[in-house]
């Protein structure tokens, strides 16, 4: 479950660097030049294939555990406060990973299908990747959808990556305060990056600005 979660994260750093590129104002040019180029190279297919092997892990994981959890425990505590000994984020990770999979599942309905599987965007005469992600992002419905799954995503990585650490055993009395900032900083970095999609595309539409093309 830790491997295969920080093993996530890493894809979501580098879907986050991608996605910047689409604040550069050039029309989608490095957006999409980046988009096509990792698409050829042989090592992000395959690395694109474990990506899919490791969020089914995560979330069969994740639904085993719950699983023994309950079985370990058939009969409930009487009174269970788990406010005074936990976090709202450490009770409630199935919650939160189950919306995450929810936006992922229609993220790949919306972007990797066209794109990969049907070709309907992105070909020759056809509309290019970013700017088929910025008229996603100008949807209200699907802008609202990212914010809100961003924001769980968020959560789920405040408490999934300090526990990753630990589960490893890469926590101690000494180390635990700052791989708990390490924890706080990261899930800040792509909770703020990822929001800012939705929130600045759509606002730029009901503004009537242009941000993909700002720069030319």
């Amino acid at each position: 479950m830790a491997l295969s979660g920080l093993f996530l994260i890493l894809f979501l750093l580098e879907h986050l660097y991608t996605n910047v590129t689409l604040f550069f104002g050039d029309g989608g040019v490095e957006f999409d030049e980046t988009s096509h180029s990792m698409v050829r190279m042989i090592i992000i297919r395959i690395i694109e294939i474990v990506l899919f092997l490791a969020i089914l892990i995560h979330v069969a994981q994740a639904v085993l555990l719950t699983r023994e959890n309950n079985e370990a425990r058939p009969i409930k505590y009487t009174l269970n406060d788990g406010g005074k000994t936990s976090s709202w984020n450490s009770r409630n990770m199935g919650f939160t990973g189950s919306v995450i999979f929810f936006f992922i599942v229609v993220h790949l309905y919306n972007f990797f299908l066209p794109y990969r599987i049907t070709g309907t965007v992105g070909g020759v005469g056809q509309e290019t990747i970013s700017v088929n992600v910025v008229h996603a992002l100008e949807n209200p419905v699907y802008a609202l959808l990212y914010l809100i799954s961003v924001i769980f995503l968020a959560f789920h990585l405040r408490h999934a990556l300090a526990s990753a650490f630990h589960t490893l055993g890469l926590s101690n009395k000494k180390y635990m305060p700052i791989l708990d900032k390490v924890s706080l900083g990261f899930s800040i970095l792509i909770g703020v990056g990822f929001g800012s999609f939705p929130i600045l595309f759509y606002g730029a539409k009901l503004l009537h600005k242009d941000l993909l093309n700002w720069a030319l």
